[in-house]
């Protein structure tokens, strides 16, 4: 799989809290990170216990022009203009509901040159709608003023696509099809991938993500957002007890997942203990484990099934150490004829560096700015 040969992308990403700009060449197949910047949004929605949607979307509105020029800074593309841009008619019209970001953008594209990039790619879906709406509305503000097409991309299959960033030869030589786990907050889905462009949905949760689930934990021990690396930091202090929670689902044939029984489990065993911290800790490492056994058995049961000659990870939840370190050791004892790849941790958290590999790879599907929507339930096709 190659992206387009010799292009220079802009991305933009802003499906859930994170707000992200990257600049990515492509040479020759080759991509090469020119400039990736992520404003999070962690501390904000932390006293909510979780992502507050319409605080996501008022921070997006702040957060992108800075964060765009900071990413064109970085990949020396951002120029002063020598005479000023005083048209703003369309653009006014794109973002009527942005009036912030409108305000800010005006200002950037009145002093600042158009970059030297072959198209803009933008998230349209899945993820919170009014997050989404606002990088979707950023992109074709872009598009108009600059006069570049725009490429609108899967959030889903940017997770998938990440295995194909930088990081070393053995990268550029994944070899399909393959299994792929996207594993985060919202989702949490195994997919078969046939080849470039070819998917086939071969199960997901039917309720709670794994992501979601450890931050639904998190909160009835009286850890903090996000959940995930709380309980992991907990998990790792823990010492040998007695608290023993389900597996849910991992008996069954099927490839879907369902996480809401294990954080009832986690509940109701939490209303009869006293909360102590090695009580904690004990719970953090047994709910991990719980869902580090349901992704593993059912990932490499799929994997055999179809018989793969790789396995790729994606999501925030791919992050996970344990969950990194344990499909590797049951790959290695199951199935070592078949390869795993495993983003770097700084490509498994959303950013926009993910959503630039996608666009390479749909480089031809570009659409009129008029017809870009966000679609918070977007499916991979």
């Amino acid at each position: 799989m190659k992206g387009e040969e010799n292009m220079r992308i802009l991305a933009i990403e802003t499906s859930c809290d994170d707000t992200g700009v990257s600049v990515l060449e492509v040479k020759n197949g080759k991509f090469f990170l020119k400039g990736n910047v992520v404003s999070s949004q962690v501390e904000l929605h932390r006293k909510w216990g979780g992502i507050h949607p319409t605080l996501a979307k008022r921070e997006h509105q702040k957060n992108l022009v800075p964060v765009l020029m900071n990413a064109l800074k970085e990949a020396k593309l951002l120029k002063k203009r020598k005479t000023k841009k005083n048209d703003f008619g369309k653009i006014d019209q794109i973002l009527k509901k942005e009036t912030e970001l409108l305000r800010r953008l005006r200002l950037f594209l009145k002093n600042y040159e158009p970059p030297e990039i072959d198209l803009v790619a933008v998230t349209e879906g899945p993820g919170l709608e009014p997050a989404l709406w606002v990088g979707v509305n950023f992109a074709k503000a872009l598009s108009y003023s600059w006069q570049k097409p725009i490429v609108p991309v899967n959030h889903v299959e940017a997770h998938i696509l990440a295995n194909w960033l930088p990081q070393n030869e053995k990268q550029k030589r994944i070899k399909l099809p393959a299994i792929c786990l996207v594993v985060s907050g919202g989702h949490t889905q195994l997919i078969l991938m046939k080849g470039q462009n070819r998917y086939r949905l071969i199960g997901e949760t039917r309720d709670d993500a794994a992501g979601e689930c450890f931050d639904k934990i998190a909160r009835i021990l009286g850890l903090e957002y996000p959940g995930g690396p709380a309980i992991a930091r907990e998990a790792e202090k823990a010492k040998k007890g007695n608290v023993k929670l389900p597996r849910p689902m991992i008996g069954q044939k099927n490839y879907d997942f369902s996480f809401s029984g294990l954080k009832t489990a986690v509940f109701y065993n939490s209303q009869e203990r006293k909360k102590s911290k090695g009580y904690v800790r004990q719970v953090a490492k047994e709910s991990q484990q719980a869902i580090i056994d349901v992704l593993i058995k059912k990932t490499l049961k799929a994997a055999k099934s179809f018989k793969v000659r790789s396995i790729l990870l994606g999501g925030g939840v791919a992050s996970n150490k344990e969950l990194r370190k344990q499909i590797s050791e049951s790959i290695e004892k199951e199935i070592p004829n078949i390869a795993l790849y495993i983003p770097d941790l700084k490509y498994c958290t959303d950013n926009a560096a993910i959503v630039a590999v996608a666009a390479s790879f749909h480089s031809k599907r570009t659409k009129p700015w008029q017809k870009i929507k966000a679609d918070p339930n977007l499916r991979l096709k």
